[in-house]
């Protein structure tokens, strides 16, 4: 991270650009260097700060020119990380484009403005533009090439591996995007996935997702089973475990509790009822993210035989999950993105 980051604020209300200068200058590591009310203004004042400008601030329902056309023309310009600010369950198929577009997070805008709900988002963004700060630009998540396409032909599984389970967070969406179609459509054990998502936006992003792979994607409810041919995407405020029935299938549970977990689905919770439900036949993938969830489900994981490998810091987006697991001597082996579904159906 560099000792200041200079950040622009991109909103058309002049009172949440004013809000949002104000609770980024409660820290001292960041600098305000210009405010505009739209994309079309937001691209002129980065042409004129040159490279003032570190982080972008991001409404998306702008006049003129909106947040994803500003962040196409930007990323093809000059890549810049930028958190989408948006009004929450609005526009949210924005929000994923934008991401798609190459926003590196997004923080929830309050409904109702009344300065205080304004003020509630405060350290999120502070530590959301620190984040995005010290992410490499050629990590930046933009989809400039479509994932391969899955592999034809037979998929031998040698019975090793009977769930493969995935936990992601910040440059998750455009990760998976490149990953999940690489996995045939006979692919033949089981993918959970725990991402860290507001609600509202899991089932909405599965449904993307699902229209790009051969195997079926879609927002884990209770009760689902867990099988072959489909990724079950753990729905936003829920933790995802599992439960073996009398007949040997496993379902989905789905729980509020624990609730002193930083996050809700946590990867932790997939990953310990995994072990106990799966034993050694586990896969634990740990991709890009911050934080450290994942690293006591990884050793739970290990505890029981199964296997982890994490994302390779060259193509994370932030280096933190992983390394949280690479540190604690847990990863038996690190993957870039571009070869992680290959690395996936060797171990099967």
């Amino acid at each position: 991270m560099k000792n200041i980051i200079r950040v622009l604020i991109v909103d058309d209300s002049a009172y949440v650009r004013k809000v949002i200068r104000q609770m980024l200058s409660r820290s001292p590591f960041i600098e305000v260097v210009g405010v505009a009310h739209d994309g079309e203004e937001a691209l002129e004042k980065i042409e004129q700060l040159g490279d003032r400008v570190d982080v972008v601030t991001l409404d998306l329902l702008m006049p003129k020119m909106d947040g994803v056309e500003f962040l196409h023309r930007q990323m093809a310009r000059r890549p810049l990380p930028a958190i989408v600010v948006s009004i929450a369950n609005e526009g949210g198929e924005m929000v994923l484009s934008a991401l798609d577009a190459g926003a590196v997070d997004f923080v929830h805008k309050p409904t109702a403005l009344a300065t205080e709900k304004m003020f509630d988002i405060g350290e999120e963004l502070i530590a959301k533009v620190k984040t995005a700060a010290s992410v490499p630009i050629h990590c930046l998540p933009v989809l400039n090439e479509s994932s391969p396409v899955a592999p034809p032909g037979q998929v031998l599984s040698s019975g090793q591996v009977e769930l493969v389970a995935i936990g992601i967070s910040t440059g998750g969406p455009q990760a998976l995007a490149f990953l999940i179609p690489q996995l045939p459509a006979n692919f033949p054990v089981p993918v959970t996935v725990v991402l860290h998502m507001p609600v509202g936006y899991t089932k909405m992003y599965a449904q993307r997702l699902d229209h790009l792979c051969a195997l079926r994607v879609k927002e884990a409810r209770a009760g689902d089973l867990v099988v072959p041919g489909e990724v079950l995407v753990a729905p936003a405020g829920r933790h995802l475990a599992f439960q073996r029935r009398l007949d040997g299938s496993v379902d989905v549970v789905l729980q509020a509790k624990p609730f002193d977990l930083p996050h809700r689905p946590s990867v932790d919770v997939m990953f310990q009822s995994a072990a106990q439900v799966y034993g050694d036949r586990v896969l634990g993938v740990v991709m890009t993210g911050m934080g450290s969830d994942g690293k006591q489900g990884a050793a739970w994981v290990k505890s029981h035989g199964g296997t982890i490998f994490t994302e390779a810091e060259e193509t994370c987006v932030v280096y933190g999950m992983p390394r949280s697991v690479v540190e604690a001597g847990l990863s038996d082996r690190s993957v870039p993105l571009n070869e992680m579904a290959l690395a996936i159906l060797e171990s099967l």
